[in-house]
């Protein structure tokens, strides 16, 4: 387990320094948007990145691995509008953004070593396919939530469909970064 969480690590700092240099861009602007909207942004993400899967070839020159990057990034953003609300202007500054960025990655990477301890690291022998389609079952899950005003019966909440979103992003940057080093 101290590999994953090693590996975790470096995978988030990726992710981390695209979003503090997309922050210096535009600030936290992502605070207008409601969590749906940022539930379709990762389903464009995820739907991209199974059509790459199944067609094998990218009209735009761009492979998938950005993709499950953004996953992870607006994961974290949908994280913090949950926890914040939207807002109508930027109301948080950049420093703040990142706080919480922080706060919601260890919160989700601490299910992850949970969840990871109790599966036996499972994960490494699915592949990364599986990982696109499990994200996908998770946003569509997250809208039925959000079309039912958040309730739930019995099963989990849209920050935990969130958090495993990321999580399973995380996995398939891993399974990449190791394929690169073979």
């Amino acid at each position: 387990m101290q590999k994953t969480n090693e590996q975790y690590d470096r995978v988030i700092t990726r992710c981390r320094e695209l979003f503090i240099k997309k922050m210096k861009d535009y600030g936290p602007t992502w605070r207008i948007l409601r969590p749906e909207t940022l539930t379709d942004q990762i389903f464009i993400k995820a739907k991209r990145i199974r059509t790459l899967e199944i067609n094998k070839v990218s009209k735009v020159g761009e492979d998938i691995w950005p993709e499950y990057v953004g996953i992870v990034n607006y994961g974290v953003m949908g994280l913090i509008q949950l926890k914040l609300g939207f807002a109508d202007k930027v109301d948080i500054s950049r420093e703040r953004a990142l706080e919480l960025y922080d706060h919601y990655i260890a919160e989700t990477k601490a299910l992850m070593l949970n969840k990871n301890a109790d599966y036996g690291e499972a994960w490494r022998d699915m592949r990364v396919s599986s990982y696109t389609d499990l994200i996908l079952n998770k946003i569509e899950r997250v809208k039925e939530i959000e079309d039912n005003n958040g309730k739930t019966l019995v099963s989990e909440g849209i920050d935990a469909n969130y958090q495993d979103m990321i999580n399973y992003a995380v996995f398939a940057l891993i399974k990449h970064d190791e394929q690169e080093s073979e």
